[in-house]
Order: C-alpha cells, then structure tokens, then sequence
C-alpha cells in the first residue's frame, strides 16, 4: 500500500480535461491524453487529485498551494509564459514554496533544454553530438558565417520539445534553403533555432529514471521501413502526432531489435553519464542516432519527457516490469525524495 498523497497536477490551461469529458472515444481525449491518463493513474493509487491550468500567472499558483496544501505537485508544464525556455520558472517557483515536484529540477532543465547548450557541454566531455550552428530570433543572418556547413542539416526550434515545426522541409541541403528555413521557424516560434549535421542511421530512444541512483529503461527506435525513398527518416510533427501518417507510411514506434554487439551496453553507460553531465533529476528520455559504422551521436536530451500511457516512457517501464500506476507512482517518490534548490 502506497501513502495517500494530495498531488497537484499542474498542466497546461489548454490541456485541462473538460468536464464532461467521460467516453474513451471522444476527439478531445487526444489534446488531453496525458493530463487525463496520469489523473486517472493517481486516482487509482489512492491519492487525492486536484488539476490546475496556468500559462502565465503564477498567483493562481500560489494561491492554490495555500489554500489546497498538495503534499506534491505532479508537474506536466512544458513551458511558461508560451515560452519553451522558461519552464524552469515554475519548479523554481515551487522550490523556493518547499513543494516537492516530479520530474527535473531548475538547473538540469536549463542545461538539458538548451539543445546547443547541452552540445555544447557533451562535447566538452567528449561525447559524440552533431555539428551544430545557431540563430538568433530578430538577429538577420551573415552570409558569411555559413561557410563550409556540414550539409545535410535540419533545422529546429531550439527549445521546444514534441517535434514542433519539424517536417520534411526542416532537412536543408544549402545556404539559401538553410536560411528560408531558418526564418520559417523564427517566425513559427519567435525563439533561437539551431541548425544541426543530419546523421544517417538508426533513431534510438533510452529512457533514464533516478536522482542519485538511476535506471534506464529498454531501448525504443523508431523504424521508416516502407517510406519514399526521397523522403528523409526522421521524427517529423506528424510522425509523432499523427497516427494516420505513420500507418500510411509504415513508421513505427518498437524496442530496438538485433542491436550490435556491445551497443546496448554502450548507450545505456552513456545514457547516465550524460543525466549526471546535465544534473537531471526526475526522468528523461535520450534521443540517439546509431550509424552504419556503430559511432552513437546524442541528438537531444529530453528532460520531463511524455508520460502518456502510450508514449515511449510508458512503454519501455512496463517492458521493465512497471505498470503504468507503478511508473506515475516511481515518478510521485523521486520527486518526494528529490533535493530541493540544486
């Protein structure tokens, strides 16, 4: 028996569940899978659950935390403010409350979400990431400092998470494309994007759970075994969200199979030195390229990674023995064992 929590589940406004949401089949169910899957996870373990909804105004935090007294706040919030790169705001905020949170604390987000940051510092240590340049929203682009560019590259937001704004079109094979590109996505995101080498090879996702003692989780891949052949093998927004696009395609979300020799090994090593590189807590899943030669790239590092009952994390914990309840549960104990103010 687990002691019974009152856990704040604190998400998105746009992503609360409407009241009357009740039928399994209903569209909306998929704005708000995971808000609704982990509630309802909770719920069964036990525990007391309230949702709150906030993007800007941190009062209606406070005032729920004072009022309501959570033992925990469950934390679902990808940015503040709409923006990707301050969502380290909000475990700062309940840090300086003492209000135990689940997921990353404020110094591993800002590491870990910066993605030329975090490549920065990976290869400081020697750890193998793709060449990478970046641009400044509102700053205008210097042709001359695009020489000798490691085309192909893919161009990305250089905070958000979820595949936003990445396509086909994001894969750029000169300077002119790379700059269209480029001031697509400031124009989509109004942040920093970031250009980086497009590898070749297998996509490879490892789940790490932990503070002081980590786990990792199986090994997931992404396969585009039936895809046009001009089409490039990536995790598009559409191969991540939309599932009548991966059935017409044949793309598939699997564990990894027939992995060389000494590879799994290799990345789940790599795996956790690269979370203690980054000082995450919490969770995280890694995003990896594994090519012909057998050389592994880091593409990004993902911390608070989907927790949906059918996202990568779910899957690969219960592959480990935990059911989804037992996994939301792991998630509520790290954040109640978590040091506060890293």
């Amino acid at each position: 028996m687990t002691a019974k929590l009152r856990v704040l589940v604190l998400t998105h406004e746009d992503m609360l569940p409407p009241d009357d949401l009740k039928d399994k089949s209903d569209p909306r169910l998929k704005e708000c899978r995971t808000e609704v899957n982990v509630r309802d996870a909770l719920l069964k373990l036990g525990h007391e659950v309230k949702l709150l909804g906030i993007e800007d105004d941190i009062t209606r935090l406070r005032k729920t935390i004072e009022e309501w007294q959570p033992g925990i706040v469950f934390n679902l919030m990808e940015a503040f403010a709409y923006n990707g790169a301050l969502d380290y705001y909000i475990v700062s905020y309940l840090d300086m409350l003492r209000i135990p949170y689940t997921g990353c604390n404020p110094r591993g987000l800002i590491l870990a979400r910066d993605k030329a940051l975090s490549k920065k510092l990976l290869c400081f240590h020697r750890i193998r990431v793709p060449k990478f340049k970046t641009f400044s929203y509102g700053q205008k682009i210097n042709k001359n400092h695009l020489n000798n560019l490691p085309y192909p590259m893919i161009v990305k937001s250089m905070y958000e998470q979820g595949s936003v704004g990445i396509s086909q079109a994001s894969i750029v094979q000169n300077n002119e494309e790379l700059i269209s590109r480029v001031g697509q996505m400031h124009d989509l995101t109004t942040q920093d994007v970031i250009a980086e080498q497009y590898i070749e090879g297998r996509e490879l996702y490892i789940t790490v759970i932990g503070n002081q003692r980590l786990q990792t989780f199986p090994i997931r891949e992404i396969t585009f075994d039936h895809i046009d052949n001009k089409m490039h093998r990536i995790a598009t927004y559409n191969v991540k969200w939309n599932d009548d696009y991966r059935k017409r395609w044949g793309i598939k979300y699997q564990f990894a199979r027939h992995l060389p020799n000494g590879i799994e090994d290799k990345i789940i090593k790599l795996a956790k030195r690269i979370y203690r590189l980054l000082d995450m807590s919490g969770y995280a899943r890694l995003d990896l390229r594994l090519t012909a030669e057998g050389e592994i790239y880091v593409l990004e590092v993902n911390p608070n990674a989907a927790v949906a009952n059918n996202d990568d994390i779910a899957h690969s914990a219960e592959k480990a023995g935990l059911n989804y309840e037992q996994l939301i549960q792991r998630m509520l104990n790290l954040g109640l064992g978590a040091k506060q103010s890293h």
